[in-house]
């Protein structure tokens, strides 16, 4: 496959497409064009492998390895994830869904990762396929004009380039770049969080087949994630409200341990466990960007919305996205005549994801929905048609629209006959999103 056009002497290049980040969602893509013979450069900031947090895939993740070609060397990487567990102090017995009962049954498993082999495994298969790709060079600037756009960068050693490209892609994910240049990126005021996360050594872990499957733990301030990955490290962290956060008076590796000691059934696992690193604190504030896509551009997973990682579908979306994306903008550059329909399909498929999984996700920490997550039924197939949300299901056309909205009208009516409780719920609720927001504001 043609490289992209290198740099003259002056630092100056030109190619079909620009591709902002070298996360799951900008190495696809540029795969995925470079394998049809487009000249793409990818810019990466830092340098593979680079630490990220999100190690748990989603079965649906791997149709999209099969087709990438790197199947074999996830595999490789991967601890096998059977299915989820919860915990609740509220509930007397642990609930475990195995993917295997979903409603289609062929993705019964999927992968936990260290995400930053995973991210090199993506980013150098973008390579071989044709790609100019570029890591320690840090996206500046982008101006569009009638034929593209011309993107500014800078490497490590300061040296500066640039490139005119016909279309750009932005996967620069939390760093949302074309978001903030438009100034379009807007918070989410139906959901906030804050986590904390780090790798221990020495975690107790399910037995046998469950070993590698995901646990979230409720607790008072939030949940709690248990991923155990394939080397003997164990990914451990706390997605909380802002206030509790807010609360912090000793450094993030002390805080860590104090909040998993507020959830005895983590703490146990735990027990001779160590941290091996220093723990991460990080803003999860949710947002959304106003709009996905332009005439020459892209936004792809994190760049355009970032919604709580409870469900672990960052990587799935963002991969996803850059799939749809990749015929998106094949469509703009050989047939412009369709461009307007092509980039509007490209928008409602960007929205569908978050739109799916956030009315589970704000309401992941009330009462009810926990009764409905610990105490299932499968009457009507309501069981199997969540596993399969929970599995990524949701852009195949499964029949699972009638069920789904039977699985919220039993929430809704649950919520009805215990009305003081829902009412508590939403009460705290609204309190801690407001708080949030003001803190915000007057930060």
């Amino acid at each position: 496959m043609p490289n992209a056009v290198k740099p003259d002497a002056a630092c100056r290049a030109s190619c079909d497409v620009l591709v902002i980040g070298g996360g799951p969602a900008g190495s696809t893509m540029a795969a995925l064009l470079a394998e049809r013979g487009r000249n793409v450069v990818l810019v990466e900031k830092a340098k593979h492998p680079r630490f990220h947090i999100g190690e748990s895939l989603l079965p649906l993740n791997l149709p999209l390895f099969e087709r990438l070609g790197v199947a074999e060397e996830i595999r490789q990487i991967g601890m096998l994830k059977y299915g989820v567990e919860f915990i609740s102090p509220w509930h007397s017995t642990p609930m475990t869904f195995d993917f295997a009962d979903a409603w289609d049954k062929a993705f019964p498993y999927s992968y936990q990762v260290r995400r930053s082999e995973f991210d090199e495994i993506l980013f150098r298969n973008a390579a071989r396929k044709g790609t100019q790709a570029l890591e320690g060079c840090r996206v500046t600037g982008v101006e569009f004009n009638d034929k593209g756009a011309r993107v500014s960068g800078r490497h490590e050693d300061g040296r500066e380039v640039s490139w005119d490209a016909r279309f750009v892609v932005d996967a620069s994910g939390r760093d949302t770049l074309l978001a903030n240049q438009f100034a379009i990126k807007r918070r989410n005021k139906q959901h906030n969080s804050a986590a904390i996360f780090g790798h221990f050594s020495g975690a107790s872990r399910l037995p046998g087949k469950a070993e590698g499957n995901i646990t979230v733990f409720w607790f008072d301030h939030g949940w709690l994630w248990f991923i155990p990955l394939s080397d003997g490290t164990t990914s451990i962290g706390a997605v909380c409200w802002p206030y509790y956060m807010k609360s912090r008076k000793t450094n993030p590796s002390q805080f860590l341990l104090d909040t998993i000691a507020l959830c005895p059934a983590l703490q146990e696992r735990l027990r001779n466990a160590q941290l091996i690193a220093p723990a991460t604190a990080t803003g999860n504030y949710s947002y959304t960007a106003k709009r996905t896509a332009g005439r020459n551009y892209l936004m792809l997973g994190d760049a355009f919305a970032f919604i709580d990682p409870v469900f672990s579908t960052g990587v799935f979306l963002a991969m996803h996205s850059a799939f749809v994306g990749a015929d998106t903008i094949e469509t703009c550059l050989d047939k412009p005549t369709r461009a307007s329909s092509a980039l509007a399909a490209f928008d409602r498929t960007m929205r569908r994801g978050p739109s799916v999984f956030s009315w589970f996700i704000y309401r992941v920490t009330t009462p009810t929905l926990r009764d409905l997550f610990m105490e299932p039924n499968n009457r009507y197939r309501l069981q199997e048609a969540l596993l399969s949300i929970l599995a990524g299901d949701i852009f195949r056309g499964t029949p699972l629209n009638s069920r789904v909205l039977a699985f919220k009208a039993v929430y809704y009516l649950k919520n009805f006959f215990n009305a003081k409780r829902t009412f508590a719920a939403w009460k705290k609720r609204r309190r801690f999103i407001q708080d949030a927001v003001v803190t915000e504001a007057t930060g």
